[in-house]
This record gives C-alpha cells, sequence and structure tokens, in this order.
C-alpha cells in the first residue's frame, strides 16, 4: 500500500496507469488449450453459450474494423472518483415512515452510498404555482412534509441522496395532461421556479440534481416529439436558478436511454439514439449547464463483459459510445453517472422480454460484475445506479409487468439473490484506485492526520489537498504498474516520504527537483 508522509505540501491529483488486457478475435482452438473457453470468451463477449460466443467473435472482429473511439482515459475528469454504489429507490410511495426508513437503512445494509430518489414536481407544488400544501386528503398537510422526512432519513443512515427533478403537475401545461403527464411545462421557467424552490429548502444538505429523465425516448417527453433543444433550454434555466441559490451543487442531466431508433424528432411518440440526441445537445450549447452526464447502462440480453461495440447494438459497453461524444465535443473533463443498471430476472411464464432475460442467479452474479468492471475499466465512469431496490406494492408483478424483475427486495422486504449477492461484494470490496488521473478526493484514498481543501487555481480540478501537519499521511490501495503522484514544488513546500508496502521507496523534496530512490 503506498502511503506519503509530508510536512508543508499539498497533493493536486494521482495518475495512475495500469496494464490492461487487449481485447480482439481469439482463435477458439487456443483458448481451448487453455482449459476454460468458455469463461475466456465470456469475458469477450458476456454471453454464456458456446454458439452465441462464438457469434461475439465474429462481432468483435467487425468491430475491429470500425473508427477507434475516444475515450481520453487520463485525462483529468470530476466527479468521477466517488463511491460507485448507488441504487434507485422510490421513498415517496412508502406511506408507512417506518417502511420507509427499512428501505433506507436495507439500502445502507447492502453496501450502497447513493440513494436516486424521484421529487416529482407534481407532488410537492400540487394545486397550482407556488402551492406546497397537500391537499388532495384531510387533513391537508405540507407537502414538503415527506421529501424532509427523506432527507432526514439519507443524513441518519449516512447516504447521498440524487435528487431527480421531473414530472411536471398538469396546471403547468394549459390543456393539462392531453400531452402526456411527463410533457414539460408551458413556461420552462415554472419548472425552474421549482427547482429553485427545492434547492433552496435543501441547500447544504442535498448536494446533487438530476434535471428530468429519459428526454430522449417517449413518453418522457409527453406525446410529441423529442427535442435536444428544447431540453437543453430547459437544463439551462434549471441549471442556472440551482446555482444562483447554491454554487456548490452538482447539476447532473436526465438520463440518456441507450436506443437505436432514429425518428423521434420526425415522427411523434418515438424514441431518438441517444448519441444524436447528445450531439445536438452540445450543438445546443448545453455543455455549461451540467456537471455530469447521465445515461442508462442496461444489459439487456448479453452480461457486463460484453466488449462488442457497435452502435446499433445495445449492450453494456455502451457508455463507451457515449464518452466518445462527450470527448469530440470538449467534454473530457466531465465524468458519466449511470442513472440505472442492472439485469431482468423475469420469469418464462411472462411473455414481455423487452428488457431481455437472465435467471435470478445470472442477475446476482452480473449486477457485482458489473460494478467491478466500470471501476477497472472506466476511470470517467462514476456512480452506477442499480434499477432498483424495491417497490411499494406488488402491483407490477400483479399486471405482468417484466419491469418488477429488476428488484433487489419484494413489496414485503424480502431479498432476492442478487441482494444477497451486493451485500457479499460490497462487504468484501476494498476501494482502490485503477488506471486514471485521480483527483484528491477519490474515495480511495485514505487521509489521516490534519488536512484541509483549499482552491488552487493552478490545480487541474481547482481545488487541493494540503498540510502543515508533518505527521499527515495519504494512504491507498492501487493496481496498475506505473504511479505519478502530482504536487507543486517550491519554498516551503515540504516532502514526500514514499512507502509500499510498508517498505520506504523514495524521498521527494518539494521544496527542490530532488528524488532520491531506494
Amino acid at each position: 500500500m503506498p502511503r506519503s508522509n509530508k510536512s508543508t505540501g499539498c497533493v493536486i491529483s494521482l495518475v495512475l496507469t495500469s496494464l490492461l488486457l487487449v481485447s480482439g478475435l481469439v482463435v477458439f482452438v487456443a483458448l481451448a488449450q487453455l482449459g476454460q473457453p468458455n469463461q475466456w470468451l465470456f469475458n469477450l463477449t458476456g454471453e454464456e453459450a458456446l454458439l452465441p460466443q462464438l457469434k461475439g467473435l465474429s462481432d468483435l472482429a467487425a468491430g475491429a474494423m470500425r473508427p477507434r473511439l475516444q475515450t481520453a482515459d487520463m485525462a483529468p475528469i470530476a466527479h468521477a472518483g466517488v463511491n460507485p454504489l448507488g441504487v434507485n429507490v422510490f421513498l415517496e410511495q412508502e406511506v408507512d415512515p417506518a417502511k420507509r426508513e427499512q428501505v433506507v437503512r436495507m439500502a445502507g445494509e447492502a453496501g450502497f452510498h447513493w440513494l436516486r430518489q424521484e421529487f416529482p414536481w407534481e407532488d410537492i407544488e400540487i394545486h397550482g404555482k407556488g402551492d406546497f400544501e397537500d391537499r388532495r386528503n384531510q387533513p391537508a398537510r405540507s407537502a414538503w412534509e415527506k421529501y424532509d422526512h427523506i432527507v432526514d432519513l439519507a443524513e441518519q443512515y449516512d447516504l447521498e441522496l440524487i435528487v431527480r427533478l421531473s414530472n411536471p403537475p398538469a396546471w403547468s401545461r394549459a390543456d393539462g395532461d392531453a400531452r402526456g403527464t411527463f410533457a414539460p411545462p408551458d413556461d420552462l421557467n415554472d419548472y425552474g421556479d421549482f427547482v429553485a424552490a427545492v434547492v433552496e429548502r435543501y441547500k447544504g444538505r442535498v448536494h446533487t440534481y438530476q434535471i428530468w429523465n429519459e428526454p430522449n425516448i417517449y413518453p418522457e417527453w409527453g406525446e410529441m416529439p423529442v427535442s435536444p433543444e428544447r431540453y437543453t433550454e430547459l437544463l439551462k434555466i434549471a441549471a442556472t436558478r440551482a446555482r444562483e441559490i447554491d454554487p456548490t451543487v452538482t447539476i447532473v442531466s436526465g438520463a440518456l436511454a441507450s436506443t437505436i431508433d432514429l425518428d423521434g424528432v420526425s415522427v411523434p411518440g418515438r424514441n431518438f439514439s441517444d448519441l444524436t440526441y447528445l450531439q445536438r445537445m452540445y450543438d445546443a450549447g448545453a455543455a455549461p449547464y451540467f456537471d455530469v452526464l447521465a445515461m442508462q447502462g442496461y444489459g439487456l440480453w448479453s452480461g457486463p463483459t460484453d466488449r462488442r461495440m457497435n452502435p446499433r447494438v445495445i449492450n453494456f459497453s455502451r457508455p463507451r459510445f457515449v464518452r466518445d461524444v462527450m470527448v469530440r465535443n470538449g467534454d473530457a473533463a466531465k465524468s458519466i453517472w449511470i442513472s440505472e443498471m442492472n439485469w431482468n430476472a423475469v420469469p418464462d411464464e411472462i411473455a414481455d422480454k423487452r428488457y431481455g432475460q437472465v435467471t435470478p442467479e445470472q442477475q446476482a452474479a452480473y449486477l457485482p460484475m458489473a460494478y467491478d468492471r466500470l471501476q477497472r475499466e472506466w476511470p470517467w465512469l462514476g456512480v452506477a445506479n442499480t434499477w432498483f431496490l424495491k417497490r411499494a406494492t406488488d402491483e407490477w408483478e400483479q399486471q405482468g409487468q417484466p419491469q418488477a424483475y429488476f428488484r433487489l427486495l419484494t413489496a414485503d422486504f424480502q431479498p432476492e439473490p442478487v441482494y444477497t449477492a451486493m451485500q457479499k461484494y460490497t462487504a468484501s470490496m476494498i476501494p482502490t484506485l485503477y488506471k486514471g488521473y485521480h483527483q484528491e478526493d477519490h474515495w480511495a484514498l485514505q487521509y489521516d492526520g490534519v488536512w484541509e481543501t483549499v482552491d488552487d487555481a493552478d490545480a487541474v480540478a481547482g481545488q487541493v489537498k494540503r498540510t502543515e501537519d508533518p505527521r499527515a499521511e495519504l494512504a491507498f490501495d492501487m493496481q496498475g504498474s506505473d504511479l505519478i503522484l502530482v504536487a507543486p514544488r517550491g519554498p516551503g513546500m515540504g516532502r514526500w516520504i514514499v512507502e509500499i508496502d510498508g517498505r520506504a521507496v523514495s524521498y521527494t523534496h518539494l521544496r527542490a527537483h530532488e528524488t532520491v530512490l531506494d
């Protein structure tokens, strides 16, 4: 474990490079000689049966002929070095406060750190603009009451909220719900006012807000064509209003749904390619108005090790295509967060298999593997939110809806195999630095002694950790072949004492350009 002692000095960031396995077409006979050809092929294709694995090899060969993606893995990236473990919850649907608390407690017991929770506009500003009283049932009460409790619970269990702001009330549109309950308001400033009200109420307690959900697909933009330009306008208003009240908030864009459909703009009520939609967001000037780019990350019909890259195919590797669009638009310094991720363990008797189908045992194996891959291979990806912990009722199951079987818990809190698997995975998980250019706030870094975070115009992300404590230490686990520690030099900057596994290997005097290797 590398460890450093510092006197006077500061840490700007960490750069870690790694030896990577290079994916490619491998002759099946050669793999068979290694004794476990199916496992090797699964690690390339995400397929468990032999024939789909061989088909996957031909897909990999075809993908190698396409232009190489630009993912800028070694760029300094904000909001990427965070705890990656998140889960979607529906706390607003739990009528009983005790059950609401049980959901939060069991999320924490499974090892999740983030709760992605919607604060529906229609459930807070219910009856009219500026009216935050709930009179749908008697006695009337504050519409904030339930959401105050959710924020309290997150703090009580030391979890962080990703608050999704969506679902406009009917009064925000002249024709009510005629254009769909998810359609944006007639006046986008009404949404901006709602965002401002939420941020004002929870300033200093909630730090992360997501603006809308899946604006590129039906029905999340209502009964009308999706519009990257109109969404960008909404995003600009929301981000501006939120930052005016709390400049420290993190703005997450509405999660782009992975889709290959190209008719969402010309044909009402359909979907629009996430990649093309994102490019048009950039063309419309969206870049300054989000800190994190959000997308969905479903595996569908193949596992998390599927490395096939085809823009016309949806699989777990799709974030690399989205990252490529970001890099080509000069946005390499931002991270991607996955808003929804999982595999669907829908039973055979349910005919609707639109989300793919895996067994409960495969689901339990795939989800931890997904978290492992994104940490090891994608230094530009931050939080990945599992879809979903539980629903308040079993309505989806009773209706035969396949989306019910993404769940980790049943409506009566019975764990599915995937919940138990995540408990075991997170319990043994060691926060680790893998390849990438890591910032001083990475969740794998352990600071001992007296440290402070200060602004620094010369730092790549604008801040550094600084200490004047001669016994201060920074420790971390890493996997890689090379480590570069980045810090300023000059008078009074002290020195590094670097240890690996308890053995001192170098002394670096930051007041001069001198390094002593042992």
